[in-house]
């Protein structure tokens, strides 16, 4: 069974050593790094994982790397583990999970030449299970390297693999896309409230709608029959429908998510 290391196991790092130890992973393959002692305690309990908070040791022996810091920290984050690959024939995968960071800035940042790497655009219901994982690979990154980058990714939800060129696109769809819900979510609580429900059954009318318009959309083809399903003619859906574009709502999807995709590529410079 391959050796995983998980470093920063903030949120996203523990919801992928989750997922691993939910699927049957080893958790005594997987190593975890966090800076605080109480936190790593608290991995060591929950997961059965082993933890350090030394970086360089953790990635000693491992085949896949997931590097799961903040974007400013990566590349220093890239060199520090990457110092003790020089001399070694089995050099890891280095997975960043960072938003922004290019695979050639990364490549920069290794030590050795020819690592392989790969960069991940991860989203926030990978912590229940239900993420997308869009990995775009390193020209050094083997078939059978990318197939184990995928096995433990698919983990924490759906993997689906891209070009570098499209990662910003899709940091403006499933990256940052959770939040749209959530605040769309909001809103329909907030226009309920002010249509005379109490608050308490407002947030669970709309919330179960979203979570039950979710499952329906993972079995449908397209958003686009789904609509037209619930929007009889000249009935109240069409008639909120129309509301919603006549406000703009479509033109401002589009404004969002053009300015979440260039504010990704500004990360990466």
């Amino acid at each position: 069974m391959r050796r995983v290391a998980v470093i920063g196991a903030g949120n996203i790092g523990e919801a992928l050593l989750s997922g691993l130890v939910k699927s049957g992973f080893d958790p005594e393959k997987i190593i975890a790094t966090n800076r605080s002692p109480e936190r790593s305690a608290e991995l060591r309990e929950r997961y059965g994982v082993r933890t350090t908070s030394d970086n360089h040791e953790a990635v000693q022996n491992c085949d896949v790397v997931f590097l799961c810091v903040k974007p400013a920290g990566l590349l220093d984050v890239i060199e520090e583990v990457s110092e003790g690959f020089a001399d070694s024939d089995d050099t890891p995968v280095l997975v960043s999970m960072a938003a922004g960071v290019t695979l050639a800035a990364m490549d920069e940042a290794v030590a050795s030449a020819g690592a392989p790497i790969a960069r991940v655009m991860p989203n926030t219901p990978m912590l229940v299970g239900k993420g997308v994982l869009a990995v775009a690979y390193g020209r050094f990154v083997e078939d059978e390297q990318r197939e184990a980058v995928e096995e433990l990714l698919a983990a924490a939800g759906e993997v689906v693999v891209v070009q570098e060129s499209q990662m910003d696109a899709v940091t403006a769809v499933s990256g940052s896309g959770p939040a749209y819900f959530f605040l769309v979510t909001e809103a329909m609580v907030d226009a309920a409230v002010s249509l005379g429900l109490p608050r308490d059954l407002a947030q669970r009318l709309a919330t179960t709608t979203a979570a039950g318009a979710g499952a329906m959309l993972d079995d449908a083809d397209n958003p686009v029959d789904l609509r037209a399903k619930v929007s009889s003619p000249a009935g109240t859906t069409a008639r909120a429908i129309r509301e919603l574009e006549e406000s703009g709502l479509r033109g401002a999807f589009y404004r969002a998510m053009e300015a979440c995709a260039r504010r990704s590529a500004e990360l990466g410079e």
